[in-house]
């Protein structure tokens, strides 16, 4: 039926689905070529940008409400590593022609409600369809105190380090999403297995604990790439090394009945990713500080070992050096 609407199909669904998310003043309601984005006073801009593809990332029949949020999460993990207050993003979403509106109302309103729990609005982006699988790239952006943003270079030999939250859940959480099984063999109830899987499917973003880091940490990153191989880039980047007791590593409670029935789990669990979780370093005396901070943000912090002069991050497991075939998860 002739309409008096000029508007493009991609116009519609940019009105429908995505303009609702887009709140901040310089986004225009998405309606010019580029937005603006003002810093406070004093402040500089973090930038960083990060993206999900099916089957890298996540699996195409996870929920499409989860898929926007975590690519969103992503992003804020990196900023709450850099101490950083989160103020917009831009995405740029390839679709495959297949894609129904239904799916696309289900992906924009689980990235809406993020974004609007973490005060970071949509400024602007992209929509294309694609032959290939769906992806999402999302670049965000957030503020720091001019000249005080906490990078992964300035760790200091003697420092203590600290990481949040718990380690190798997700990993693991992927394993099962791939073979349900597992549980079994690894004496999971099925409270334990959901937990995994949740970890998998929605990363926590430590943003409640951004001023703490930014308050006390000496060096920061936030850990996607699994423990071993993001600490052992802060080592390189810092000059140094740094020595973990594998024993204090926090695991939650299903993570540890997965490793206590499949011992050989610790390297999935130090080397797996999708922790997005932070990882620090911190003068000792300022440990109690960070504490009391981190309790206040609801987040919790565990010590884990110590910086040292030497090159490089061992894993020391009943004093003895673990060997990790792969330290790290790579995409190449």
């Amino acid at each position: 039926m002739p309409t008096d609407d000029d508007s493009s199909a991609e116009d519609r669904l940019i009105a429908r689905y995505f303009r609702p998310l887009a709140m901040a003043p310089g986004a225009f309601g998405l309606e010019d070529d580029a937005a603006i984005l003002t810093p406070p006073p004093g402040c500089d801009l973090v930038l960083t940008t990060d993206g999900v593809i099916a089957g890298v990332h996540f699996l195409p029949n996870d929920p499409p409400e989860n898929i926007g949020r975590k690519a969103l999460r992503m992003n804020l993990s990196d900023l709450a590593a850099k101490g950083a207050t989160p103020v917009g993003f831009l995405m740029s979403i390839a679709l495959p022609a297949a894609t129904d509106e239904a799916w696309i109302a289900a992906f924009a309103a689980g990235l809406g409600e993020d974004a609007k729990h973490y005060a970071c609005p949509l400024l602007g982006g992209d929509t294309d369809h694609t032959p290939g699988p769906l992806s999402v790239s999302i670049a965000a952006f957030g503020t720091v105190p001019h000249g005080a943003m906490v990078r992964r270079a300035t760790a200091h030999a003697g420092e203590t380090v600290v990481v949040s939250g718990t380690i190798g859940d997700a990993a693991l959480g992927i394993l099962l999403r791939r073979d349900p099984s597992l549980a079994k063999r690894w004496r999971l109830p099925e409270h334990s297995a959901a937990h995994l899987n949740d970890r998998y499917l929605l990363p926590r973003p430590r943003n409640a604990l951004a001023a703490a880091v930014l308050a006390h940490a000496s060096a920061a990153m936030d850990v996607s790439d699994g423990l071993a191989g993001d600490l052992a880039k802060l080592c390189r980047a810092s000059g140094g090394g740094a020595e973990i007791d594998v024993s204090r590593v926090p695991l939650s409670d299903a993570a540890r009945m997965a490793l206590a029935a499949e011992p050989a789990l610790i390297e999935t669990i130090l080397t797996g990713g999708d922790d997005y979780e932070v990882v620090l370093t911190i003068a000792p005396n300022k440990l109690g500080a960070m504490r009391a901070a981190a309790d206040k943000a609801g987040v919790a912090v565990t010590e884990i070992g110590r910086v040292t002069a030497g090159q490089g991050a061992r894993f020391i497991r009943d004093g003895k050096a673990l060997s990790l075939a792969r330290p790290s998860y790579s995409h190449f």
